[in-house]
């Protein structure tokens, strides 16, 4: 088998695995399933033309991946709603957790994701969309 055979396959696996922790993402509240639907477009990529053709043929990477890159960030209820939820897992799981060192790396988990939301996802206005539409003087128009 040649390395290139084995990358192939290597790849093929992570992204399989990626996109199974995605669907679970998207199914449990606790666990966001973009960036892990975004690492499998990388790794189906890498893999092969024909696997990366039939995920980009899918609805998950249509919703899910294909509008996080047009958009190139996410709206501002979009990020509330992802941390209200994550912080409200993470908040039970503090609370139930008796080992002090995971209630802190629990802690540091939630700050640094409000964090990473806050300045290093772009916010779009959701009612901001650009639109061009023919006026009166055949020019167009915002």
């Amino acid at each position: 088998m040649t390395i290139k055979k084995v990358k192939s396959i290597l790849f093929f696996l992570l992204g399989a695995i990626s996109l199974l922790i995605g669907i679970a993402g998207t199914v449990l509240p606790v666990l966001p399933g973009g960036p892990f639907y975004l690492f499998a477009a990388f790794c189906f990529a890498k893999s092969s033309k024909s696997i990366e053709n039939w995920f980009k043929s899918t609805s998950l990477y249509e919703k899910y991946v294909e509008a996080f890159l047009q958009k190139k960030g996410m709206t501002r209820r979009e990020k509330i709603r992802i941390n209200l939820i994550a912080d409200f897992f993470i908040v039970i799981s503090v609370f139930y957790v008796d080992i002090l060192l995971v209630k802190i790396l629990l802690v540091v988990l939630a700050l640094y994701k409000h964090y990473y939301f806050i300045k290093k996802i772009k916010t779009i206005d959701r009612n901001k969309k650009e639109r061009f539409e023919p006026s009166n003087n055949g020019s167009k128009m915002q």
